[in-house]
């Protein structure tokens, strides 16, 4: 009689846990926002609907030297098509980052590569403590030289290790590695970008020498335009070094300004520029700077027809002359099965 009464309240015990975790999970799933918690610390965004369009918005100072209280929801206004969408979830700037700096080597001497160490050192200081950063590098393959970690140490330790490269520049197939390899596939709080620092040549333009990526840029900047990882291309201007010895044209150049300037424009980012190796400390702090001041903001559309075609995408600032804000020009909405 003793054991069938303890098993008794056992199977009451249990009864009484699923019943108090369905509840919870009802209300759990009943808010479709993301809260920013009265500390200020981030909470995770809550995903109900997979019609949910989040959009990573990167705003600007137009004076640089200006500072920017941070900005709140009702600061932000989206547009699909022209008609304004109701934001059912935001996400501030301080919102953790994974990001990924890729480097290109190609053409690297030994006096260069010091250089670039000691750049990627003061981008790895630059992060915030709660980023967790990888750094990656590339010739005509890439190489990982850090996977994602918040040790400022181990990372600073495996940048000392960086070599000097052997081969050619594959610069297509390395940034489409990084985006499907070392960005994490699983939906994560956590947003992920990518800084690349590259003259943007691949070998794979006309009249380069060597074989080039297989990917072509068509599909990396598709993939740029579909993917939620942010894209901050850095020019490295080699131009005139690498004309004078005649080994590439000045028109491969022009194209591969051109092209990281469209993979900015696809992932809702700016390009941006250092003359020389030197210039990267500034420049890297000024990436830094501008990821602070990237927003989630995410809505469900009016538009709920599943037609496959394209919805264009513009987020505007209300009352904000003094900024600008920038993401992706749009989505492809889902089709029917």
């Amino acid at each position: 009689m003793a054991t069938t009464q303890t098993e008794s309240r056992r199977t009451g015990a249990k009864r009484m846990g699923a019943l108090l975790a369905t509840v919870v999970l009802a209300i759990f799933v009943s808010f479709p926002k993301t809260c920013i918690a009265q500390t200020g610390e981030p909470t995770e965004t809550i995903r109900v609907d997979s019609n949910l369009v989040d959009l990573k918005v990167s705003v600007v100072r137009l004076n640089p030297n200006d500072s920017v209280p941070a900005l709140q929801q009702k600061d932000f206004l989206v547009l699909e098509d022209g008609k304004p969408q109701d934001i059912v979830f935001f996400a501030g700037e301080e919102a953790p980052f994974d990001l990924v700096l890729l480097l290109d080597l190609s053409g690297s001497s030994k006096d260069k590569i010091k250089l670039i160490r000691s750049s990627a050192k003061r981008f790895v200081e630059s992060t915030r403590p709660m980023d967790r950063v990888a750094i990656v590098t590339f010739t005509d393959i890439p190489e990982i030289v850090s996977h994602l970690t918040w040790d400022r140490g181990l990372l600073k330790d495996a940048i000392e290790d960086i070599q000097n490269p052997l081969s050619g520049t594959n610069f297509w197939d390395s940034l489409m590695y990084v985006l499907t390899t070392v960005i994490p596939s699983q939906k994560s709080p956590r947003r992920t970008a990518i800084v690349v620092m590259t003259d943007g040549v691949d070998n794979a333009l006309p009249d380069v020498y060597g074989g080039g990526s297989r990917t072509t840029f068509a599909d990396l900047l598709e993939k740029v335009g579909r993917s939620d990882t942010l894209v901050f291309p850095i020019y490295l201007d080699t131009e005139a070094e690498t004309v004078k010895r005649n080994r590439v044209p000045r028109d491969a150049y022009t194209m591969a300004r051109s092209q990281l300037a469209q993979l900015a424009v696809a992932s809702g980012t700016k390009m941006y520029r250092a003359n020389k190796l030197k210039d990267l400390d500034l420049v890297y702090d000024q990436v830094i700077r501008d990821l602070s001041m990237v927003y989630s903001v995410g809505y469900k559309p009016s538009n709920t027809l599943h037609d496959g075609k394209w919805r264009s995408v513009g987020v505007q600032l209300i009352g904000r002359q003094d900024l600008t804000a920038t993401t992706k020009r749009g989505y492809f909405a889902k089709a029917e099965p």
